[in-house]
């Protein structure tokens, strides 16, 4: 960009004081023009933001690091924790991932998307974001951001298939072995990403095979059984992964400082721990005196500091935000009884785990680090959901937030009075719905709406169990007491807003929107009760 200043020489005669407010006021505005035009220049550049480092853990509770309670040692979460805020009162959207992983690059909620319950199991799945639709990478991108995807994808990968897949021999099981290995697939790369290398889904979903940007880097050959067999190749081992996505990440920092640090850098690190199936590496295995699950904690920590101190090593620290957080609570496939018995707690006091509605199902961790911005050792209660991180980055480069369910908690960072997100919705795996507003919450369903007792298919045969469940919070953290039959106006006005919420598009302001069809149907006892609710 270029200014051009003219200057006529010649005689001057003194400058009468109207003639020289005149001046004056005309180099003001000049200076005022030039400063607009080179912060318009250098916001075009990504000159002066941040970068943005997005940890996600798999399957880990609010409970599961050591500055919550729990027992295995996590010094670098509890870094991230005395260095910077810790939310305690922070949800994400879904309990279960897939939908959980939509909602955070989006800004919307998972079930006005066209996966209304559930996770993606099958490798024909399609790609859950259409390429079309804005995500946290793609906004990033376009303020000049460079963008990374490392670690377990989970929204669905554009395979293409073989047109006559061969007979399959014996040894070939699962999964995976129709997949045309030698041709692009459609792969974050569409939504946003300059670079991925990762993997489909979870560790126990075949195809089991890395892929980087658009291909995957070595076929599928032969079987292996991560819980469920599938299409793998010879390389592959579930044991390895943390590392990969340690040493990729560290890679990737390493590659932008070389680069230089004028570009900012978005990594979305999407781990595939504590998930199962649970496999510490031979260094981690013993090291938590909590068995294998304690171990990969630790070692999912570990990627953590490896991440930290790339940063350190380029003096990055400063300049980057770094947040930490979980897709849903803690599975009971890590024995939770057992690990309670040691002590540990992977849900915290929090009723349920993975999959429910209850708060153990999802609220999790979340750590937030920015240096010289955001208070060392502070903490916050202001709920949170993570859907919230598109607004909030948004915000921090100067762009408009298109997140449909997406409040920017930047303030709350920045030490600053913000007002509460209003309500947040809250979904479980079998698509059941609950709405937070302040201290309460209903839950519009009988049971748990996922894996812990009363389940769906014994809650709603059991008559004497009401169809709504509704908790104080504050009153009532641990969601013993329904109090439902006690207030019913209460109930009345939640449901209310849960059916404007999902009827607007939206719980942001601005215009209605359309949903991606309509939301899981209520069970028929919630629909009996609240007639309005029925699609």
């Amino acid at each position: 960009m270029s200014i051009l200043v003219f200057a006529h020489s010649g005689c001057l005669s003194p400058l009468s004081s109207r003639q020289h407010r005149m001046l004056i006021a005309g180099l003001l505005g000049l200076s005022a023009l030039l400063a607009s035009l080179l912060a318009a220049r250098d916001a075009a550049a990504g000159d002066g933001h941040p970068n943005i480092v997005y940890i996600l853990a798999d399957d880990m509770g609010y409970g599961d690091v050591a500055h919550a309670g729990g027992k295995a040692p996590t010094p670098n979460c509890d870094r991230l924790a005395r260095e910077g805020m810790r939310f305690r009162d922070a949800h994400t959207s879904s309990s279960v991932c897939t939908p959980t992983r939509y909602g955070i690059l989006t800004g919307r909620y998972n079930w006005r998307s066209r996966l209304k319950k559930s996770v993606f199991f099958d490798p024909h799945d399609r790609p859950l974001i259409p390429a079309s639709r804005p995500t946290v990478a793609s906004m990033l991108k376009g303020q000049g951001y460079h963008t990374a995807c490392i670690g377990k994808w989970h929204l669905g990968i554009g395979w293409q298939f073989l047109d006559s897949p061969p007979k399959r021999t014996a040894e070939q099981k699962g999964q995976g072995w129709d997949i045309d290995y030698g041709k692009s697939a459609i792969t974050p790369n569409a939504n946003g990403f300059d670079y991925f290398f990762g993997i489909q889904a979870s560790l126990d979903m075949a195809p089991y095979v890395y892929i980087e940007n658009d291909k995957a880097v070595a076929p599928a050959t032969v079987t292996k059984a991560f819980h469920r067999p599938g299409a793998a190749s010879a390389e592959f081992e579930a044991v390895d992964c943390l590392r990969q996505w340690a040493k990729h990440s560290v890679d990737y920092i390493d590659q932008r400082a070389a680069d230089g640090k004028e570009q900012p850098f978005f990594l979305y690190l999407p781990l595939t721990s504590p998930h199962t199936p649970i496999v510490p590496s031979p260094t981690w295995q013993g090291k938590s005196g909590l068995g294998s699950y304690g171990d990969f904690l630790m070692e999912t920590d570990w990627v953590v500091g490896e991440v930290l101190a790339a940063l350190d090593r380029h003096g990055l620290a400063e300049d980057t935000v770094v947040i930490f957080t979980a897709d849903n609570g803690c599975s009971p496939a890590a024995k939770i009884p057992d690990l309670v018995k040691q002590g540990h707690q992977p849900n915290g006091d929090w009723r349920g785990h993975k999959a429910d509605i209850y708060e153990g199902g999802h609220r999790v961790p979340f750590i937030v680090r920015w240096p010289g911005r955001v208070a060392a050792g502070s903490s916050s209660d202001r709920t949170l959901c993570t859907t919230d991180l598109f607004a909030t980055a948004a915000e921090i480069v100067g762009c408009p937030n298109t997140g449909e369910d997406s409040f920017s908690f930047l303030p709350t960072l920045l030490g600053k009075e913000q007002e509460s997100r209003g309500i947040t919705v809250h979904h479980s795996i079998n698509g059941s719905f609950a709405i937070r507003d302040a201290n309460w919450k209903l839950c519009l369903c009988p049971g748990s709406g996922g894996w812990s007792a009363p389940r769906p298919n014994v809650a709603l045969k059991n008559r004497k169990l009401p169809p709504v469940q509704l908790f104080n919070l504050e009153e009532d953290p641990a969601e013993q007491e329904n109090v439902a039959a006690a207030h019913p106006d209460l109930v009345k006005k939640l449901v209310g807003q849960l059916d404007t919420a999902i009827r607007n598009g939206r719980t942001t302001s601005g215009p209605s929107l359309q949903n991606d069809g309509g939301p899981n149907p209520f069970p028929a006892p919630v629909v009996a009760a609240f007639p309005e609710l029925a699609n």
